[in-house]
């Protein structure tokens, strides 16, 4: 979440209009995340998430992106359920932008997991797959491996000092491999693509909520793992944390057992998840958006993390038998 486009009092009210949810009564930036920009809306009927859509979010993916929310609170699952407007549609506009505005969940997110939460996490994301089995929309992974060279090619055009001639070669090498030994034939459907530790709410020793689906798609459901396994369970210090990567991979196995093609390929798709985020950090960082109320993030933190997966060998790193 962020802030990139600020929404008037007109414009607010304007919205409002168009809600059975009553007044505002305050509406605050949320100064986190990357894609859209985010405000902590309280109304006369209580709290809300107010998001509007910023430019990198195509609007043509929206019904997507709400319609999984809808379906995965009504199947039980901790997903906040996007408001109805009085016509009967969850997108409208505000500030010149496609808004929505979400329901509130209670919770808050961690700064520094535990494996207990890593465990409670990996159940958390089976559920998430399997609640999204029979969702009846499906949107291609538009940063899947097909979109890392032309990210790659981007970045290069900007000439970054950082790019060095060794680590260029680094990463052309790393793509190359990556290109020739992708699955092509995993267990998939639905997966959420994004789920750091920023995006789930704990409460009581519980999940309480999991949010911002604005990178959901069909892909493979262990590339969902790998990004957790990135995401996750590696300390500040860059040291990957095997008691965290184990309680991960059994809490989501608890409730969807692993293929053993998915266990074979792990290694792998910790290696593909690790260079896109890298990749997507590196272009972020280099098109910085001038008044955002958002840090572009370290990309070199992901790269150290690739360099890591290129070692493993089989899933007994990350902690299985």
């Amino acid at each position: 979440m962020a802030v990139y486009t600020e929404i008037s009092d007109e414009d607010l009210d304007g919205l409002l209009d168009q809600y059975d949810i009553g007044q505002a009564l305050s509406c605050k930036g949320i100064a986190e995340g990357v894609e859209n920009s985010n405000y902590l809306l309280h109304t006369e009927k209580g709290f809300y998430i107010l998001t509007l859509y910023e430019k990198r979010v195509h609007k043509e993916d929206l019904p997507f992106f709400l319609g999984l929310m809808q379906h995965l609170a009504s199947s039980g699952f901790m997903s906040p359920k996007p408001i109805q407007a009085k016509n009967g549609e969850f997108l409208q506009e505000a500030a010149d932008r496609p808004a929505a505005i979400i329901e509130f969940l209670d919770g808050r997110s961690v700064k520094r997991a535990s494996p207990q939460h890593c465990g409670l996490l990996g159940s958390a994301l089976a559920q998430l797959h399997t609640a999204g089995s029979d969702f009846k929309l499906s949107r291609k992974n538009t940063l899947s491996i097909e979109s890392w060279r032309p990210l790659f090619d981007g970045c290069q055009s900007e000439n970054p000092v950082e790019l060095t001639p060794q680590l260029l070669l680094e990463i052309e090498c790393e793509l190359q491999y990556l290109e020739e030994n992708w699955p092509s034939d995993l267990p998939s459907g639905v997966i959420h693509a994004d789920l750091f530790p920023d995006n789930i709410f704990f409460l009581n020793d519980n999940v309480s909520g999991v949010i911002d689906y604005y990178f959901a798609c069909n892909d493979f459901f262990a590339f969902d793992l790998a990004i957790c396994l990135n995401a996750w369970c590696f300390e500040t210090d860059g040291s990957f944390n095997i008691t965290k990567a184990r309680k991960l991979l059994n809490g989501y196995r608890s409730i969807r057992p692993f293929s053993k093609e998915e266990l074979s390929y792990l290694p792998l798709l910790c290696r593909g998840a690790s260079i896109r985020f890298f990749l997507t950090r590196l272009y972020d960082w280099l098109n910085q958006v001038d008044g955002a109320l958002v840090k572009p993030k370290d990309p070199f933190e992901y790269l150290k993390k690739s360099q890591f997966h290129r070692l493993v060998k089989t899933v007994s790193a990350y902690g299985l038998d």
